[in-house]
């Protein structure tokens, strides 16, 4: 096993994931991604011909991301019929599951030149459109295993682990103050470009549209619990509810405190990210010189009911196998689906919370569910450069109970 070259990363910003609403809900998702392998190839000249495989993360896959969408991104982007294209789906690790896969294949020297990455139009294919639900109809499976919706998970962690609301409000002020800085600042410029629209060339988003910076700890604590009702839902095999099945499993909490609330949660948007992977070989022969390299990676299941606990053993995992410690971790990405999974996180690592998500994160960015792993990490690229510090772990929570991590370190 050789190194896996970190060439660059790119993004589209976030538009609000709203149908007629958002700026990049007219953008077909095919086109979205096409304008990221685009842009990837102005800014390093390959030639397209040598690029071995898109893989892209995309969750619901169904509709306008169904049929193989990275492959007809491909084509979208006018590239050559000789570039495959694969689609994949680790729910919301998808986009950085699609770099682990990209950083095995040139790592392995099987290929040379990767473009993994992600795109989602939660705007124009919504959150559950694949009708799958929690455990795609499988009532043999149900039997065995149920698992609640996560906003369930969400508010059952955070009664288990104590947290308050104001613990949560307090996190989620903290990512729409950290993300409005680093936009005023220009923190994302290096990896942000605008997006056009296909036909006229008109820009139809240049930035994040989904940050709130005006927000108030007084205007998140006005805000009401998102996943009361849903916990009152009655559900499979005898009729018990939500809570009631996720109680079952969980006595010792007694009653779920629903805490999570919209403003506390990630935000639904629109978006596409990739990163440009590529082997020693190819290295070496083009004397590039690269941005990062994937030290170490790695993925871990967890129990599919708590569902959203897996970041904290997966970046343990990780980090063992880079043969690192917590503390030697300079900055944290941990997707913010929920306020609670990162405070969860943070506890269980120890981790200074000054290290974790310092350009704020979902909460107050969106959470493009296939791309936001990709985004993740060319974040923490882009700011160790600009700190001049060396490594960072990205680390989401998955539906089902799983957890993904990556280290990363910049040359």
């Amino acid at each position: 096993m050789t190194t896996s070259y970190v060439i660059d990363a790119v993004r589209t910003p976030r538009g609000r994931g709203k149908a007629g609403k958002g700026a990049l809900s007219g953008l077909h998702p095919q086109e979205l991604l096409a304008q990221v392998l685009n842009t990837l190839q102005k800014r390093q000249g390959f030639d397209a011909r040598e690029v071995d495989d898109v893989m892209a993360g995309c969750v619901s896959q169904v509709g306008e991301q169904g049929a193989n969408l990275a492959r007809n991104a491909v084509l979208a982007a006018g590239w050559p019929n000789e570039v495959p294209g694969v689609s994949l789906n680790r729910f919301c690790a998808s986009g950085l599951q699609a770099v682990h896969f990209g950083a095995m294949a040139v790592g392995s020297g099987a290929m040379d030149l990767v473009i993994s990455g992600g795109v989602e139009s939660m705007s124009r294919v919504p959150m559950g459109s694949d009708g799958g639900g929690q455990d795609g109809g499988n009532t043999h499976l149900r039997e065995r295993v149920f698992q609640v919706p996560q906003g369930i998970s969400a508010d059952l962690i955070a009664t288990l682990e104590g947290f308050s609301r104001e613990e949560l409000d307090a996190l989620a002020l903290r990512s729409q103050r950290n993300a409005a800085r680093a936009i005023e600042e220009g923190r994302f410029a290096k990896s942000l470009f605008p997006v056009k629209d296909p036909h006229t060339g008109a820009v139809l988003l240049a930035r994040d549209e989904f940050p709130r910076p005006d927000t108030t700890a007084e205007g998140l604590a006005a805000l009401k619990p998102a996943f009361t009702a849903l916990g009152e839902t009655a559900a499979w095999p005898k009729g018990q509810t939500l809570d009631q099945l996720a109680l079952a499993a969980y006595p010792k909490a007694k009653t779920i405190r629903h805490l999570h609330t919209a403003g506390n949660s990630s935000g639904i948007v629109d978006g596409a990210a990739g990163v440009l992977l590529a082997s020693e070989r190819y290295v070496r022969e083009r004397g590039i010189k690269p941005r990062a390299r994937i030290r170490a990676m790695t993925t871990l299941g967890s129990e599919p009911m708590l569902m959203l606990t897996a970041p904290a053993p997966a970046s343990q995992k990780v980090l063992r196998l880079a043969g690192m410690k917590a503390s030697d971790i300079d900055l944290w990405e941990i997707n913010e689906a929920f306020a609670g999974v990162v405070l969860q996180t943070t506890r269980a690592l120890g981790i200074d919370p000054e290290r974790v998500n310092v350009n704020g994160g979902s909460i107050a960015l969106g959470h493009p569910l296939g791309a936001t792993g990709a985004m993740l990490l060319g974040t923490a690229l882009d700011e160790l450069e600009r700190t001049g510090k060396q490594t960072a772990l990205i680390t989401l929570c998955v539906s089902g109970g799983q957890g993904i991590a990556t280290v990363l370190e910049r040359l």
